[in-house]
């Protein structure tokens, strides 16, 4: 499992984690596309926005491997600002290639494009 160094574990001041510290021995968290609802609390929607913050600076718009990114954050992403990069997929592989689908982001996330301070 490709560990991303410098990327950040989670969003300040919360249990939202970012990735992972090792593999999972019993098998690979399946990314999966999560419905998000308009609902959702204020602290999860800055946790999708921290995240894409994170993934666009530390990968811009360059294909990259899941590596330890925590699935489950990844999954609230996945089908619309983040897709696969290979076809075929396997959701339940940490070499899988993922890519930014930047006008998705960019209309779902515009302030993760502006100057990146978390770094």
């Amino acid at each position: 499992m490709l560990k991303h160094r410098g990327f950040p574990g989670r969003l300040t001041g919360t249990d939202f984690q970012f990735v992972i510290r090792r593999a999972n021995p019993k098998g690979v968290t399946p990314i999966t596309r999560r419905e998000r609802f308009r609902d959702r609390k204020p602290a999860d929607r800055r946790a999708d926005a921290a995240f894409m913050q994170a993934l666009w600076a530390y990968f811009g718009d360059q294909p990259f491997e899941r590596g330890n990114l925590d699935a489950g954050r990844l999954s609230w992403l996945f089908g619309r600002e983040v897709v696969a990069a290979e076809d075929p997929f396997d959701p339940e592989s940490y070499d899988a290639l993922l890519v930014i689908n930047e006008d998705v982001a960019r209309a779902s996330f515009p302030d993760a494009f502006e100057e990146e301070d978390w770094a």
